[in-house]
Parts: C-alpha cells; sequence; structure tokens
C-alpha cells in the first residue's frame, strides 16, 4: 500500500509538467499571446518567447554529413512543415452560419405570412367589390348598432375603398 501512495504522489508531482507544452509570444500590438497553437507565420522569431516543443537550438538541424562523392545527403532529416494555422474558428463560421440560414427562413416565413394575408384581402375586396357592382340593397350598421341602407353616394364611397384595396393588395 505504500507503493501506491508513492505512485500517486509521483503522478501528481508530474501533472504540472503536462502543461508546459504552450506557446507564447508577444503580438504586434504589443501584447502577450498564450496558446496551445503556434503563432501565425507574421511573427518573427524573436517574439516568439517559450515554445510548445524543444527550443530552436535543441532541435536546429545538424549540417549533412558528405556523401561518398562530397554531396550533402538533405534527405537524411526532412523537416516537416508545421501546420498553417488558418485563423478561422470552424465551431464560429458553422454558428453563423446557421444562424443567418435561420434569420433567412425566419425571413422567407413572414414574408409568406403576408403574402397570405394579401391574397386573402385581395379576395375579400373583389367580392365585396362584385357585391357593391351588382345593385342590390345593402346596409351597414351605424355607431348605434342600428341597420342603415346605403344611399348613391355611400355606395360610391364604398366602391372607392374597395378599388383602393384592390389597387393596393391584388398586385
Amino acid at each position: 500500500m505504500n507503493f501506491l501512495h508513492w505512485l500517486v504522489l509521483g503522478c501528481a508531482c508530474a501533472l504540472p509538467l503536462s502543461a508546459s507544452a504552450q506557446w507564447q509570444w508577444v503580438d504586434n500590438s504589443g501584447k502577450k499571446v498564450f496558446s496551445d497553437q503556434p503563432p501565425p507565420t507574421d511573427i518573427p522569431e524573436k517574439n516568439i518567447l517559450r515554445r510548445a516543443g524543444p527550443s530552436p537550438s535543441a532541435r536546429a538541424p545538424t549540417p549533412a554529413s558528405p556523401g561518398p562523392e562530397g554531396t550533402t545527403d538533405t534527405a537524411a532529416a526532412p523537416k516537416p512543415a508545421p501546420p498553417k494555422p488558418t485563423g478561422v474558428d470552424k465551431e464560429l463560421e458553422e454558428k453563423t452560419r446557421k444562424a443567418e440560414a435561420e434569420q433567412k427562413a425566419k425571413e422567407a416565413a413572414e414574408a409568406a405570412k403576408i403574402a397570405k394575408a394579401k391574397a386573402e384581402s385581395c379576395a375579400r375586396a373583389r367580392e365585396g367589390k362584385a357585391t357593391i357592382d351588382s345593385g342590390i340593397r345593402l346596409a351597414k350598421v351605424n355607431a348605434k348598432g342600428e341597420r342603415e341602407i346605403m344611399d348613391d353616394a355611400a355606395r360610391a364611397a364604398e366602391q372607392k375603398r374597395v378599388q383602393s384595396v384592390i389597387d393596393s393588395d391584388c398586385k
């Protein structure tokens, strides 16, 4: 059991060492930046304060040894290119696209609702115009709740009002 305690203590002491795999640099505006990604390519080498891996002097390639005919062997130590940071967060881009799509869908639904309301209003106005033009007696209910028969002036005014609704909604 004593060995287990020492093992747990050793792991707990080694845990902070895993946090040393961080990049630290001074950006173009003079601010210190900490990241787990390498700095952008426009940051000069002198502004990089800490690297995730070994220092550049430790990982500098050794001069290539001359081959049998005096040529240098460059294929022995190929240096992989670091991944280029895109600068765009894929999740943020996806959320933005979703929000724009939702906004467009909302606007399309609102436009469809307005178009449907205009179509219904147009249909009612055309029915009303047909009724007024038919010449039959029409009655209206006044403010007191009494029924009044429309005279020719009221019929002409109503016909004008219905025609303006048709002109505005039936396009």
